[in-house]
């Protein structure tokens, strides 16, 4: 495994219950400014190897990026669950 890969993960592993990071900043933590489309890459493919919390992570204007669906709603009702505040747009509220 490459060290980015690892340290995505490891970032993406680290975010606590209810709370949401994105794909960019966890490619900045993980050591590439430029890496958010790796992070998605990444998600996408190791998520259920690892049991990483994908749902937490979302795109650069704290909206869900999933496109309308089951896993969009899926993503939507597990923030809900955790007390992330979520529209129907799917803008997660970070106040």
């Amino acid at each position: 495994m490459q060290p980015f890969t690892e340290k995505v993960i490891k970032q993406i592993k680290a975010i606590p219950t209810g709370e949401v990071r994105s794909y960019r900043e966890i490619a900045m933590e993980a050591g590439s400014s430029r890496g958010a489309r790796q992070v998605a890459r990444i998600l996408h493919s190791m998520s259920a190897k690892y049991d990483l919390p994908w749902h937490r992570v979302v795109n650069a204007q704290y909206h869900i990026a999933l496109p309308k669906g089951e896993a969009r709603d899926t993503q939507i009702s597990r923030l809900r669950q955790e007390g992330v505040k979520v529209d129907e747009q799917g803008k997660i509220d970070l106040s």
